[in-house]
C-alpha cells in the first residue's frame, strides 16, 4: 500500500490534475535526486520502469543520469532498488524494439568507467535478483558494445575474481546466465581470455560440463564447452596453461575413451556404441574441435599426441558416432601425422538391417590403414547407404583420403605400398580392395563408380612425384577376385562370429595373350566408359556419372603418364592415342570438362614421349596441327572456368548436386541442405598439379618433334626446386641488404663513441707523458741523493785529514761528524 500510495503522489501534480508522460517522467527523475528518501527513488525507479516499455526515448533523455546516480550510490545498499535500476537501464539498453535508441543509451551509459566496475562489484553481490539482473545488464551492454566493455573490464581491479566467482554459483539460471556473458566477454581478446584462464575459468566450466552429464548434457554443457573453445583457440599461452592443468585427458572421457589405453587394448564398447541426438552431436562436436585443436598445436607431449590421434582413428573408423562427427575427426589428423596406422588394430562394427541403429554386427578387426582405404573406396558400413550418395557420406570418404595421402607422403612409405601390389616369384598377391576397386570394369552407372573415382584418387597419392613408385607400379598385373556384385564390400568387413566366406578360385583361362598391366586396364576401362556414356538411352544423371567416371581415369592417367616416358610409351602402344582425341574433336559448350582433361592428356602425352615406340612425336605432333594449336591450348585452360574445378579447395572436395544455383526457394535449399547430395569430380592435390604444370603442357603443343621438349632438360620437380631456391636466394640476399642498412645506420650512430674512444686514447697518452715525466723526475732525485752522499762522505774525508794535520775543527762540524758516524 505504501508503494502504491508513494507512487500515486510521485503521479499526480499539485492540484490533483493529470500529467502528461514527459512531465511525469521529469518529476520522476527529480525524485532520483540523493536528497529524498531511499523509499522515494525507489518507487520512482520502479515507475519508470514500468514507463520505459512505451517512453523508452523520453525515460532516457531524462532519468539516465539519475538511474546511473541510484545505481552507482543505492544499488549496494538496498537490493530491491538494485534490482529495480539493473531492469530499468538493461530495458534502456536493449536494441531489439529500437536499436538506435538502444545504442545511443548504450554509449551514454559507458561514457564513462564507472558503470562496468559499479557492475563488476555488484556481481560479488550473493542476492539472486541483484546478481542475475547485473548479468543480464552485462550481457546486452557486451551485446550491443564488446569491444569497449572489454576495454573497462581490463581496468578493474574486482573483475576477473567476481566473473569467475560466479561460474560456480550452485544457482543454475545464474550460473548459466554467467556462462554466456563469459562467452561474449572473452571473445576476440587474448588478453582477457589469458586473465580468466590463470583464474581458474577452466576447472569451473568443467565442473559445470560433468555436473550436466557431460556430451550427454543439454543446452549447458553446450555453451560450457564452446566457452572453453573460445578461451584456447588462437591462444597459446592458454593452450599451454590448460596442458598443465591435466584436464585435457578428460575430453576423451567425455566420450567414454579411456585416456590412458594401452596401443595394445581395445577401446569400450561403450565408447563404439552409443546411443546420439543433435544436442549430444553438437556437444561432441565442441569436444572433438578442442581436442583437434591441442593436437594441431605446439607444446603437447608425445603421450598426448598418440592418445588424442588414435582417440580421432578410432572414433571415425570404429563407432557409430554421427557421419559429420567422423569427417570432423579425420579433418582434425594433423597433415604431418606419423602414426603407425598399419599397426594400430580397430574393430569395425556394422549396423544389422532394419534395427533402426539399434542392433549392431561386430566385424573382425583389421588394421587402421585398411579399414582408412575401406571407408574411402566403400564409404561408412561398407556402403550400406552409399546409394544415396549424401554429402556427408561423400565428405568423409574425401577426409579418409585426405588422411591417406598425409600417411603417404614419404617414398619410402609410397614404394611399400605399391610393391605390395606386384607380384613376387611369379605367384600373384591377393587382390587388395584399392587394387580391387580401381581395375574392375562398369557395366552400369551404380554406386561403384564412386568407389573407383575414389580408388583413383588414392592411387594417383601413391605415384605422384615419386619416379621409383611409377616404376613399380607399371609392374603391377591385377589379378581381380571373382565377386557375385560388382560393388561387393571390403575384404575385412565380415562378422566376427563366422568365417568370411570362401571363394573358390576360377581355374585361370587358357589365354595366348601376356597379362595385362595395370596402365593396359586402366586404358581399356577408360576406352569403355566413353563407349558407355555415348548411349542414347542414358539419362542425364547416368552421363554425368559416366563423366566422372572418365574424369577419375583421366586425373589418374595425368599424374602417371607425368616424367615417366616408359610409362607414356606403353599408354600409347595401348591404343591411348585414339581414346584422347575423339572427345577433343567433339567439344561443345555444355561439355567442356572431359575434352580440356584429354587435352591436357594428350599435352602430356607429347610432352615426355621420349621413348622409341609406334607412335613418335611426329605422330602426335600431325595430330596436334590437325586440332589446332590454339585450340589446344584454349581447350587446357578452358578447365579452369569449370564450376566443378573451381569450387576445389584444400578441404572443400565435395561438389553439391544439384548446384546449389538451381535450388529456387528456402524450404527447398532447407531440405537440400538437410538431405544434400554431393559429387566428388576433382581433389585438391589434382588441382595443385594441374595449376603447376598446365602452362608447361601449352608451351610443349608449339614444340617441335624434334626440338627438345621444355620440361625434357628438368623436370617438374627440379623446376619447383630451382625456383624455390631462387626464391630463398632472393630471400636471403634483402636480408643481407636489410643487415647493411642496419650496420650502416649503427656506425653513423656511432660518432659519439668514436669522440668517446679518441678522448680515452687522448687521456692515455697524457697518462703517458706524465708517468715518463714522473720517471726523470725520479731518477733526478736518486742523482741528487747519490751526489748529496759523494759531498757527505768527501767532507768527512777533508775533515779526517784536518784533524790528522792538527788543524782545528769546529764543535759544530764535530757534531755534524758525531750524527754521520750515528747515521752510519
Amino acid at each position: 500500500m505504501d508503494f502504491l500510495s508513494q507512487t500515486y503522489t510521485a503521479l499526480r501534480g499539485p492540484t490533483g490534475a493529470p500529467q502528461s508522460a514527459t512531465e511525469t517522467i521529469s518529476r520522476l527523475s527529480d525524485r532520483l535526486s540523493p536528497a529524498t528518501l531511499l523509499s522515494d527513488r525507489r518507487a520512482s525507479v520502479l515507475a519508470l520502469k514500468g514507463l520505459t516499455r512505451d517512453w523508452k526515448a523520453e525515460v532516457g533523455e531524462r532519468a539516465l543520469s539519475g538511474l546511473l546516480e541510484v545505481l552507482y550510490n543505492d544499488a549496494e545498499v538496498d537490493a530491491d532498488i538494485g534490482k529495480a535500476v539493473l531492469e530499468t537501464l538493461n530495458l534502456l539498453c536493449d536494441v531489439e524494439d529500437n536499436a538506435e535508441i538502444g545504442y545511443k543509451h548504450s554509449d551514454a551509459v559507458l561514457a564513462t568507467e564507472k558503470t562496468i566496475h559499479t557492475l563488476f562489484t555488484l556481481l560479488a553481490d550473493n542476492t539472486f535478483y541483484v546478481r542475475f539482473a547485473t548479468l543480464q545488464f552485462l550481457s546486452t551492454l557486451l551485446q550491443n558494445r564488446r569491444q569497449v566493455v572489454q576495454g573497462y573490464f581490463l581496468t578493474a581491479s574486482s573483475g576477473p575474481t567476481s566473473v569467475v566467482s560466479v561460474l560456480e554459483d550452485q544457482r543454475e539460471i545464474i550460473r548459466n546466465e554467467a556462462i554466456s556473458v563469459v562467452q561474449a566477454l572473452v571473445a576476440s581478446s587474448p588478453d582477457i581470455q589469458k586473465i580468466l584462464a590463470f583464474q581458474g575459468a577452466f576447472e569451473k566450466l568443467f565442473n559445470t560440463i560433468r555436473q550436466e552429464g557431460g556430451v550427454e548434457g543439454g543446452a549447458v554443457a553446450h555453451e560450457a564447452l564452446a566457452c572453453v573453445d573460445t578461451l584456447l583457440r588462437f591462444n597459446s599461452s592458454n593452450q599451454s596453461y590448460f596442458r598443465e592443468t591435466g584436464i585435457p585427458p578428460m575430453l576423451c572421457s567425455l566420450l567414454q575413451f579411456p585416456p590412458n589405453i594401452t596401443p595394445q587394448q581395445p577401446p569400450p564398447q561403450d565408447f563404439a556404441l552409443q546411443f546420439w541426438d543433435d544436442q549430444k552431436l553438437s556437444n561432441a562436436s565442441y569436444a572433438v574441435a578442442i581436442i583437434g585443436m591441442l593436437l594441431g598445436s605446439k607444446g603437447g607431449s608425445e603421450q598426448e599426441s598418440a592418445a588424442f590421434t588414435r582417440f580421432l582413428l578410432e572414433l571415425a573408423l570404429a563407432s557409430n558416432a554421427p557421419t559429420p562427427l567422423k569427417s570432423q575427426a579425420l579433418h582434425l589428423l594433423p597433415p604431418n601425422i606419423n602414426y603407425p596406422l598399419s599397426e594400430l588394430v580397430v574393430t569395425p562394427y556394422m549396423p544389422v538391417p532394419e534395427t533402426n541403429g539399434e542392433e549392431w554386427d561386430r566385424l573382425e578387426p583389421s588394421s587402421a590403414l585398411d579399414a582408412l582405404v575401406e571407408l574411402a573406396i566403400h564409404g561408412e558400413y561398407n556402403g550400406l547407404y552409399d546409394d544415396k550418395k549424401l554429402k556427408d557420406g561423400l565428405e568423409l570418404r574425401a577426409g579418409a583420403a585426405s588422411v591417406f595421402e598425409n600417411f603417404v607422403r614419404k617414398d619410402e612409405i609410397k614404394e611399400a605400398i605399391v610393391k605390395a601390389m606386384v607380384p613376387d616369384d611369379g605367384s600373384a598377391p591377393p587382390p587388395t580392395t584399392l587394387l580391387q576397386a580401381l581395375a574392375s570394369p562398369h557395366n552400369s552407372p551404380s554406386a561403384g563408380i564412386t568407389s573407383t573415382h575414389l580408388a583413383s584418387i588414392l592411387f594417383a597419392h601413391l605415384i605422384r612425384l615419386s619416379p621409383q613408385a611409377k616404376a613399380t607400379a607399371r609392374l603391377i598385373i591385377p589379378r581381380l577376385a571373382p565377386l557375385l556384385e560388382q560393388d561387393a564390400g571390403g575384404s575385412f568387413f565380415v562378422p566376427a562370429d563366422g568365417p568370411p566366406p570362401t571363394v573358390q578360385p576360377e581355374p585361370p583361362a587358357e589365354d595366348d595373350d601376356d597379362p595385362q598391366t595395370l596402365l593396359q586396364i586402366l586404358n581399356e576401362n577408360l576406352s569403355l566408359a566413353f563407349l558407355s556414356r555415348s548411349h542414347a538411352n542414358n539419362s542425364d544423371r547416368e552421363s554425368r556419372e559416366w563423366e566422372r567416371l572418365i574424369v577419375g581415369y583421366l586425373t589418374l592417367l595425368s599424374q602417371w603418364l607425368w616424367d615417366d616416358p616408359v610409362a607414356v610409351r606403353e599408354f600409347l602402344n595401348a591404343g591411348g592415342l585414339g581414346v584422347l582425341v575423339e572427345p577433343i574433336n567433339h567439344i561443345t559448350d555444355a561439355e567442356s570438362l572431359v575434352p580440356c582433361l584429354c587435352a591436357f592428356l594428350l599435352g602430356v602425352c607429347y610432352e615426355f614421349n621420349r621413348e622409341p615406340g609406334e607412335i613418335t612425336r611426329h605422330t602426335i605432333h600431325s595430330i596436334l596441327h590437325r586440332l589446332g594449336i590454339d585450340a589446344l591450348v584454349g581447350c587446357v585452360s578452358r578447365l579452369r572456368e569449370d564450376d566443378r574445378f573451381k569450387a576445389v579447395g584444400p578441404d572443400a572436395v565435395v561438389y553439391p548436386y544439384p548446384p546449389t544455383s538451381h535450388i529456387q526457394s528456402a524450404g527447398a535449399a532447407a531440405t537440400a541442405s538437410k538431405e544434400a547430395e554431393g559429387e566428388i569430380w576433382f581433389d585438391w592435390a589434382f588441382v595443385d598439379f594441374w595449376k603447376s604444370n598446365y602452362y608447361t603442357v601449352q608451351r610443349g603443343f608449339s614444340m617441335e618433334p624434334d626440338q627438345l621438349s621444355s620440361s625434357s632438360v628438368q623436370s617438374a620437380e627440379t623446376s619447383m626446386l630451382i625456383a624455390s631456391l631462387r626464391e630463398t636466394v632472393r630471400k636471403q640476399a634483402d636480408e643481407i641488404t636489410a643487415l647493411q642498412a642496419q650496420l650502416k645506420q649503427a656506425s653513423s650512430g656511432s660518432d659519439e663513441v668514436t669522440a668517446l674512444k679518441t678522448q680515452v686514447t687522448s687521456l692515455t697518452s697524457q697518462l703517458e707523458t706524465a708517468e715518463e715525466k714522473r720517471k726523470d723526475v725520479e731518477k733526478e732525485h736518486e742523482d741528487l741523493l747519490v751526489l748529496l752522499d759523494e759531498i757527505s762522505s768527501k767532507r768527512s774525508r777533508d775533515k779526517e785529514t784536518m784533524k790528522t794535520a792538527g788543524l782545528e775543527v769546529s764543535d759544530d762540524e764535530a757534531d755534524d761528524d758525531d750524527d754521520d758516524d750515528g747515521d752510519e
